[in-house]
C-alpha cells in the first residue's frame, strides 16, 4: 500500500532567452562604487581650491552639485582637532552646521531669484570649514587666547565668510548681495571660532 519514492528531484531547465539581457554585461562594463555613489575626487579637489583661494573666481557649475562627502570630513576633521585640544564638540559641530543650513537656506531663498538647493547650502557651508579645521588644528599646539589667536580667529572668519559669500553670490546670481551673504556667513563661522578659542 505505501508508495515508494523514486529519489527523482525535479530540476526546472533554463532558457537561454531568460538571461540574455543580464549575460552580456560583465563586472569590467559595470562604472566604479565610487562614480555610482556621486564621489568625484576632482570635483571636491576644485571646491577645496576654491575655498583655499578666495581671490580666484568661483565656478558656478562645480559648486552647484550636492556633494556631501567633503563637508562631513571637514566637521570631522574639525571635531577630532578640537577634541586634541581638549574640547569633545562633535555634538555642537553638528548641531550648529544642521541648524546654520537650515539658516542660510531659509535666508538665500528668500534673497535669490533662482532655486536654492539645500544640499548646494550645506555643501558650501561645509566646505568653507577647511581655514577653521587649520585654526583649530593651531589651536592644538598653541593657545590662542592672546593677541595672535585673536588676530588669527578674525582672519579666519573672514577667509571663511568671504569664501562662503563669493561661492553662493556666483552660483545663486546675487553679484550686488555679496555684503548681505557675508554677514550671516560670518555670524555662522564666528560661532565655530568661540568653539575653537574657548
Amino acid at each position: 500500500m505505501e508508495e515508494r519514492y523514486s529519489g527523482e528531484i525535479y530540476q526546472p531547465t533554463m532558457n537561454s532567452t531568460d538571461f540574455s539581457s543580464t549575460a552580456s554585461e560583465s563586472p569590467g562594463e559595470e562604472p566604479p562604487l565610487l562614480v555610482e555613489l556621486g564621489i568625484d575626487f576632482d570635483h571636491m579637489w576644485q571646491k577645496t581650491l576654491t575655498v583655499l583661494n578666495p581671490l580666484k573666481p568661483a565656478d558656478g557649475s562645480i559648486m552647484n552639485e550636492t556633494d556631501l562627502t567633503g563637508p562631513i570630513l571637514f566637521c570631522i576633521a574639525l571635531g577630532v582637532t578640537l577634541m586634541m585640544a581638549g574640547k569633545v564638540h562633535f555634538g555642537y559641530v553638528y548641531g550648529i552646521s544642521a541648524i546654520a543650513c537650515i539658516g542660510m537656506y531659509i535666508l538665500l531663498s528668500l534673497m535669490s531669484s533662482l532655486a536654492v538647493s539645500y544640499g548646494c547650502v550645506a555643501s558650501v557651508l561645509g566646505y568653507c570649514l577647511l581655514p577653521m579645521v587649520a585654526l583649530s588644528a593651531f589651536a592644538v599646539v598653541y593657545s590662542l587666547q592672546g593677541i595672535l589667536g585673536t588676530v588669527l580667529a578674525l582672519l579666519t572668519i573672514c577667509w571663511c565668510s568671504f569664501s562662503a559669500s563669493k561661492i553662493f553670490i556666483s552660483t545663486l546670481a546675487m553679484q550686488e548681495q555679496q555684503l548681505l551673504v557675508f554677514y550671516p556667513c560670518a555670524l555662522l563661522y564666528g560661532l565655530f571660532t568661540l568653539l575653537t578659542v574657548f
